[in-house]
């Protein structure tokens, strides 16, 4: 008899409590990613919306949906989990990429806009 048995510890790695998905909603998740990964490819080859712009719009928000449907079929992470500390993790983790990339896009537009070459009409209105 080791240690760890004498104390009562489980070290096969499974609690009972932790939320396992069932077949069926393994294979819903599957089929839906599957189908917000064809949905895009088909926009683009098939030249769907006229222009590129709304083209990228569109796969954005299916990529958001993708990773919702990641989150809740296969990370299994709802309000229910560890009483909501999960999600409220991962909101805050969202929050943090959101701040930075905005940011970061925002810094390098104002940046190529205010930093572009001076022309010689430039030159010459310099005090």
């Amino acid at each position: 008899m080791n240690a760890h048995s004498a104390h009562g510890h489980d070290d096969d790695g499974h609690h009972e409590d932790a939320p396992h998905g069932t077949l069926k909603s393994y294979v819903t998740g599957f089929i839906l990613a599957a189908i917000l990964t064809a949905i895009p490819f088909w926009i683009v080859m098939a030249r769907v919306f006229e222009t590129s712009r709304t083209t990228a719009l569109v796969i954005l928000a299916l990529a958001a949906v993708q990773i919702v449907v990641h989150i809740v079929y296969f990370l299994h992470m709802d309000t229910k989990s560890e009483s909501g500390w999960n999600l409220l993790a991962l909101i805050f983790t969202l929050v943090l990429v959101v701040i930075t990339l905005s940011g970061s896009i925002w810094i390098m537009y104002h940046l190529d806009a205010n930093m572009m070459p001076m022309t010689t009409h430039d030159w010459r209105n310099i005090p």
